[in-house]
């Protein structure tokens, strides 16, 4: 079957380097080797420079005892199952690991079938460059980010010797970052005073009996706590009485609700805190506890069935009603699976009122009305429950006072004190 055949055997790693004519005209080079256990190993390539490069892999691998050869390797596909089932034993959050599965179905169209030993940079280069075709830049780096723990997994396995995609990035300059959306001032007073006027704490409903009864709805006290106090909607939704504490003035963030509605710890140790209570969170708190149904957990704001409230019963019943109420949303078209504009009977498009903020904006509000109070960024990362400054400053840093803010600071005090320079 092979012609002019010839080869050089490199005796330290037992590698043979041969160059095949195959019927065709084609020319394939053979890497003809063994691996550490002595097993018999081949595997063909187009070009010597490719050949040669994969023998450099090869011997340093070996050398290392970190060889893995395309046989003993495995699919993409299956290493991001093994990765995922890993954040499983391990207990990850429910939603870290369903993003997870998100970030794995984008991987598995494009390289989900070729083997991790035979990924290469240039082919992971490949992958992150047809990302950034089709998603932006941030959901293509936290796909990049999958893909490389993805390849770390299997490592830790020993199913791959190498990870190809480690050095590999997708760059974010500064006009590349998004920043937090965050509601202003006079929306942030819209949804306070809506809040009010739209949800009594409690209603009389007559069923279709004609039986009267009164009807309690939390919506006006969660609203005023999640501006002022930043809680997560995870801590809002697990937030039990016995956590909110009128005599000191805090409430004692201590759990959380996952998307699950499974009751557990805050997001990360520096999630477990205090946070301090204004006045307008403990008034409502106090007239909303005579009024709120008595539940299993003791919740603050519980659902229709006195259990933990849903994300999607928040965002349906209480959010996107208070956006709307407030004309606070955009028009755009509805579009189908495929992106596709929605049409009436008649041709005509339709148009959706889309609410301008997801509900994690009230965080973000909270946090800009804590620092327009002149709070330090250490007292915002503790209260605000974010594990490190560097998130503090990510988010928020463009509304910290910057050096042109002290240098007017500092030319008012000077003018109040008399003194010319």
């Amino acid at each position: 079957m092979f012609a002019n055949r010839y080869r050089l055997v490199c005796v330290p790693c037992k590698i043979e380097d041969i160059r095949s004519t195959l019927p065709s005209g084609e020319i394939r080079w053979l890497f003809d080797h063994r691996d550490a256990s002595g097993k018999r190993r081949a595997r063909m390539f187009a070009t010597k420079g490719e050949a040669l490069r994969y023998e450099t892999m090869v011997r340093g691998q070996i050398a290392a005892g970190t060889y893995v050869p395309d046989a003993a390797s495995i699919t993409v596909a299956d290493a991001a199952k093994l990765w995922i089932q890993r954040a499983e034993l391990d207990g990850l959050e429910y939603a870290t690991i369903r993003q997870y599965g998100q970030h794995a179905a984008h991987i598995k169209p494009l390289i989900g079938a070729r083997k991790l030993s035979q990924l290469t940079r240039p082919a992971v280069k490949a992958f992150k460059d047809k990302l950034l075709e089709t998603h932006s830049r941030a959901m293509a780096k936290a796909i990049l980010a999958s893909l490389k723990a993805i390849a770390k997994e299997a490592q830790r396995r020993g199913l791959v010797g190498h990870n190809a995609a480690a050095d590999v990035v997708v760059k974010m300059s500064k006009r590349h970052e998004e920043r937090v959306v965050i509601p202003t001032r006079e929306h942030i007073r819209a949804l306070l005073t809506t809040a009010a006027e739209k949800w009594p704490l409690t209603t009389v409903q007559t069923d279709p009996k004609g039986k009267q009864k009164v009807v309690a709805c939390c919506w006006r006290p969660l609203i005023v706590t999640a501006v002022l106090t930043g809680l997560r909607c995870s801590e809002l939704r697990g937030l039990t009485w016995e956590h909110v504490d009128f005599t000191a003035g805090v409430i004692r963030v201590r759990q959380r609700a996952d998307l699950r509605n499974t009751m557990g710890p805050p997001k990360s140790k520096a999630g477990r805190r205090d946070v301090p209570l204004a006045p307008m969170v403990a008034s409502a708190l106090k007239a909303w506890k005579l009024a709120c149904p008595v539940t299993p957990l003791d919740l603050v704001f519980p659902g229709q069935r006195k259990g933990i409230v849903t994300n999607g019963t928040i965002h349906r019943s209480c959010w996107g009603p208070l956006q709307r109420a407030c004309g606070m949303v955009e028009r755009v078209p509805r579009l189908d699976k495929n992106g596709q504009p929605v049409s009436d009977k008649d041709g005509n498009p339709i148009i959706d009122d889309v609410p301008l903020y997801n509900f994690h904006s009230l965080r973000h509000a909270a946090a800009s009305l804590f620092i327009e109070q002149g709070w330090s960024p250490k007292k915002l990362q503790s209260v605000m429950g974010h594990s490190t400054i560097a998130m503090v400053f990510d988010c928020y840093g463009h509304l910290f006072p910057s050096a042109e803010d002290d240098a007017v600071a500092m030319a008012q005090i000077e003018a109040r004190l008399g003194i010319t320079s």
